[in-house]
């Protein structure tokens, strides 16, 4: 019997002794995965164009959260030649430096959506919503018709805001108090905001989910699908990822 063996047995038998190894080995793990938090805002570069969420992709986003989307899709496109073919330019750290909590990840029965954005139009979301086998025969996805007729809610939007400024999410006074104004103008399809693409570039200002007179969970929904993947220019980011 090896010496390693020995002392491997030693340990076994002892539980005190297995008590203290497991401890330090538990605290040594919780240093390594804890420690770079602390230093987050060094380590994540940001990257132009990347922004907080509009008030109406928010609540989108909160729908997806609710519903449970994230337990068939990843928001996730990790640097390996197959993923990048299918999906598109490998997901960068500080597209999801608002994310709370962020969506990465690690179960694709469905696609990855990290590039989903303008990839198709309103109508087909709104089909695949209401009855994914239309579009795609082979899916098991569960229909969500009903977002469609559901009223989103705008009247809390500025305290969701709130909240996530107070974790680090730059919002500013003035898009706290214009939040509930921003919601119903993004989703106006006669909607003209200025101010709104001033506040948040690449904005999408349309109605999405082919309902005029109503802003619904269906509405957020879509333009927070249709918003991912699109603020990154990635072809002035490739010159400096090789220049690093």
């Amino acid at each position: 019997m090896s010496l390693l063996t020995r002392q491997h047995k030693k340990l076994e038998r002892n539980i005190t002794l297995l008590a203290i190894c497991s401890l330090i080995a538990v605290v040594i793990g919780g240093v390594v995965e804890i420690a770079p938090l602390f230093w987050i805002d060094s380590t994540v570069e940001k990257v132009e164009g990347v922004r907080p969420y509009t008030p109406l992709e928010l609540a989108g986003r909160n729908v997806y959260i609710r519903e449970g989307c994230y337990n068939c899709h990843s928001q996730m496109i990790r640097p390996f030649r197959d993923e990048v073919e299918r999906y598109g330019h490998f997901s960068l750290a500080a597209e999801s430096m608002y994310d709370h909590p962020f969506q990465w990840g690690s179960k694709r029965t469905g696609p990855d959506l990290a590039r989903v954005g303008e990839r198709y139009s309103d109508e087909w979301h709104v089909q695949h919503m209401k009855d994914p086998r239309s579009v795609v025969p082979e899916s098991i996805m569960p229909p969500y018709a009903f977002l469609a007729d559901r009223d989103v809610r705008t009247d809390d939007i500025g305290e969701h805001l709130i909240a996530l400024r107070r974790v680090g999410v730059p919002y500013t006074d003035e898009q706290i108090e214009l939040a509930e104004e921003d919601m119903r103008l993004q989703g106006n399809a006669d909607g003209y905001g200025p101010d709104l693409a001033v506040r948040y570039p690449k904005v999408q200002v349309r109605d999405f989910d082919g309902d005029p007179q109503r802003l619904t969970e269906m509405d957020a929904l879509v333009a927070y699908l249709q918003m991912l993947g699109t603020l990154v220019d990635f072809e002035t980011a490739e010159p400096m990822e090789r220049s690093e």
